[in-house]
């Protein structure tokens, strides 16, 4: 177990973020074993055409039989939008001392395909994390985020509405906070004590975490990765509900709308989910927003929707 020892101000300070690179880091673990991640075997289904064009050695290498993946190429992200280049381009800044050190948490030893010059070994590695990006990532990450933000909008109002210490206990049943206490039960037996110390915690969703994460090393920035809200249903088409008399009020398109939006969502995950075009999917929403059956939240070029509690009442919840 991990934990988190939390000065008054660490509390007040704690944030969420979204890293590309940390969840491109992660989804290997599904690569490597698919069976650990039901959740997510669609979209192992799909990337299977691209898996000979990966560099398969140097991207197992990065992950162990446990699932623990090196610490470099799972970084705390600054923001909800941090973008996949940036944190392509920080990677080259990666010292062979911490290549080393982070491989050596990760398998006791270095693997064969990171000996070598250090420069062409991390210039190998770059490009290995670049192409599975490309072929693997990329065409999915519209989506992926969507859900990463809705779980980051829905924690924020769980903390409006009942407190930060309810938030943090909702994260994930291995994380529990008390008190000064943020702690996190891992697969590793011993105990590990990290004070804060103002550097703050970052929270970050991902859809490749099964129960909760934290980075290898102690001396890293305080970072705890959980369970991102709403996986079950991000491959999956939307079911067609019947909701009634809602329905027969303002039409089967808008109450339909307005069952899923019990979860926030962006118009580009909607109409991805429903099949329809962004902008058929944003008239309706306009129109559900004026009427005061919606909220709206921005992450930055993304807008996510979820149900007002009007919209809440007229549903029957």
């Amino acid at each position: 177990m991990l934990r988190y020892e939390l000065e008054p101000s660490d509390v007040s300070t704690m944030r969420f973020g979204i890293s590309p690179l940390s969840e491109l880091a992660l989804g290997l673990r599904a690569l490597r074993k698919p069976g650990a991640f039901p959740l997510q075997r669609p979209w192992t289904d799909l990337i299977g055409p691209a898996r000979p064009f990966l560099d398969t050695e140097v991207l197992h290498g990065l992950v162990n039989e446990r699932l623990w993946v090196a610490d470099f190429v799972t970084p705390r992200p600054d923001s909800p939008l941090t973008d996949f280049d940036a944190e392509l381009v920080e990677l080259a800044e990666l010292s062979p001392e911490r290549l080393r050190g982070d491989l050596l948490r990760v398998h006791g030893t270095v693997p064969p395909v990171f000996a070598g010059p250090h420069d062409q070994v991390a210039d190998r590695l770059r490009s290995a994390l670049a192409t599975a990006w490309k072929l693997c990532f990329a065409p999915y990450w519209q989506r992926m985020r969507a859900v990463l933000q809705a779980d980051i909008t829905h924690r924020g109002r769980l903390v409006a509405e009942a407190g930060i210490g309810r938030m943090l206990s909702g994260l994930s049943p291995a994380i529990t906070y008390v008190g000064r206490h943020l702690d996190v039960r891992l697969t590793r037996p011993e105990p590990r004590l990290r004070p804060v110390r103002g550097e703050g915690v970052t929270l970050v969703p991902s859809m490749f975490v099964r129960r909760a994460s934290v980075p290898l090393a102690d001396e890293l920035p305080p970072t705890v990765l959980y369970p991102a809200r709403g996986q079950g249903t991000m491959w999956s088409t939307a079911p067609r509900p019947e909701p009634g008399a809602v329905r027969a009020l303002i039409g089967s398109a808008r109450a339909e709308l307005l069952t899923m939006l019990g979860e926030p969502a962006s118009s580009t995950e909607l109409a991805l989910r429903l099949g329809v075009t962004t902008s058929a999917v944003n008239q309706h929403l306009r129109v559900l927003l004026r009427s005061g059956l919606l909220n709206s939240a921005r992450y930055g070029k993304s807008v996510l929707y979820y149900r007002s509690d009007l919209g809440d009442s007229l549903c029957g919840r």
